[in-house]
């Protein structure tokens, strides 16, 4: 009799959430233990949501590029994405986002460093979810959960 094989467990989905701590204060968690600052300009130490807006488009980028960037550049490579984008104030949004991806690509010469940045622009545009959300916009729904 053949030994039968399970497929690998799919991990529980991540819980998000937001707590109040103060005015125009909150402290983003999630299951898995992470915690992020969220507060209104200006405050030390905390993010604005249009900064972890900005902050998840460079970092989704960054993760979706690193086996590419790994492969050719050794696993040690350093990078440093930058991304802004002033607010429309007036509709509340941000019309356009612009990131810099900073890498040292003086070792390898013009085809490669044109080949390599090639693969890295198709690894994020495949598989950056912020990126691809951001650029297809997206349903967003909301609903309450009241105690009365």
């Amino acid at each position: 009799m053949a030994e039968q094989i399970s497929p690998p467990a799919t991990p529980e989905p991540t819980e998000l959430w937001v707590e109040r701590t103060g005015t125009r204060a909150y402290t983003g968690r999630s299951s898995r233990g992470a915690e992020v600052l969220i507060a209104s300009q200006g405050v030390p130490g905390a993010f604005t949501p249009g900064e972890l807006l900005k902050i998840a488009l460079a970092g989704c980028s960054g993760l979706s590029a690193d086996f590419s960037l790994a492969r050719k550049l050794g696993d040690s490579f350093d990078a440093t994405i930058r991304v802004s984008g002033d607010a429309d104030r007036e509709n509340e949004l941000y019309p356009q986002l612009e990131e810099t991806f900073q890498l040292d690509l003086s070792e390898l010469d013009e085809q490669a460093r044109e080949r390599l940045l090639v693969t890295v622009q198709r690894a994020i545009d495949k598989a950056c979810t912020v990126g691809r959300t951001l650029q297809a916009g997206t349903k967003v729904t909301l609903s309450f959960d009241i105690e009365a």
